[in-house]
């Protein structure tokens, strides 16, 4: 967290463009601009501005918006709801579609079975979250009027229009989720698959889904965690697309336009909270193997 809170302030620092300048407008003067930065604290040197920043991170303030004063914990919490919704439908849809997909690939290692799903992995890395985005959008809204085009509706508004606005930014975002979870789960299944107690097991006369739900799949699923885990920062980085496609008030949207606006608070803010999502559901993966392994223990 540090590191990271290191890295972002440089590079908005260091990077072209102004605040000021944006603030002040097309036709502002350098002397208004020059105005601006001293009304806004840019005009101190760049490790006092860091001290400053990291002053208020100490007392868990992440800052206000150089545009509009407003709280950067505020303005993120106010768009919490939207992302962790996104982020929960696509997480679930990817991991349900992915591990039967990657199992069934290991099971059915050699046939056209396994040569169409991994296939089908190979074109979930090949294709950018906004062309598939807009291909949903164009099958379902346009041309076949199924599911609205943009937005977002809250659970508390209705289970129905929920589900309807998020079916198409998790289909989106976890093609790639998806792909991604397959492929592993197929190369660490066949690793199982080829061990003495699962021929025992099959020996014994134990029913194929037996033996790979009850069996392999459990003795696989460390490396498919790890995977998951490592899948979260994709997700983090197809939420900001993701959200713009379809235009979804979250956090990934106010990502945006903060950087458009170079609200350098704002970013820094929601990196941080980004970065601390990200360790800390890696830190959980990692807890989680005692599940699994029973030989691992901390």
């Amino acid at each position: 967290m540090a590191v990271v809170a290191v890295v972002v302030f440089g590079l908005l620092h260091l990077s072209p463009g102004d605040p000021a300048a944006i603030i002040a407008g097309d036709q502002a003067t350098t002397q208004e601009i020059e105005k601006v930065r001293a009304q806004l604290g840019l005009d101190r040197p760049l490790a006092v501005q860091f001290a400053s920043w990291l002053g208020e991170l100490a007392r868990g303030d992440l800052g206000r918006s150089i545009y509009d004063g407003q709280p950067v914990a505020k303005m993120i919490g106010q768009r919490l709801e939207p992302t962790i919704a996104l982020a929960l439908c696509t997480l679930v849809v990817s991991v349900l579609l992915s591990v039967p997909l990657g199992t069934l690939a290991a099971w059915k290692a050699g046939t056209w079975i396994d040569r169409a799903i991994m296939g089908f992995a190979v074109l979930g890395f090949s294709f950018p979250v906004f062309v598939i985005g807009y291909g949903l959008i164009y099958l379902f809204s346009l041309t076949w009027e199924l599911l609205p085009v943009q937005g977002y509706a809250s659970p508390a508004q209705g289970i129905g229009d929920f589900v309807a606005h998020m079916v198409m930014p998790s289909l989106a975002l976890g093609w790639v989720l998806t792909a991604l979870f397959a492929r592993m789960t197929r190369t660490s299944m066949l690793e199982v698959l080829g061990q003495d107690y699962i021929r025992t097991a099959q020996a014994k006369g134990l029913s194929t889904a037996r033996v790979l739900a009850g069996h392999a799949l459990k003795n696989a699923a460390v490396p498919i965690v790890t995977t998951i885990g490592i899948g979260v920062a994709l997700l983090i980085g197809g939420v900001v697309v993701t959200e713009t496609v379809f235009a979804i008030p979250g956090v990934g949207l106010l990502t945006v336009d903060a950087i458009l606006r170079r609200d350098y608070p704002v970013i820094q803010g929601v990196v941080l909270v980004f970065s601390a999502v990200y360790v800390l559901i890696n830190l959980a993966v990692d807890l989680s193997y005692g599940l699994f392994d029973p030989r691992i223990r901390y």
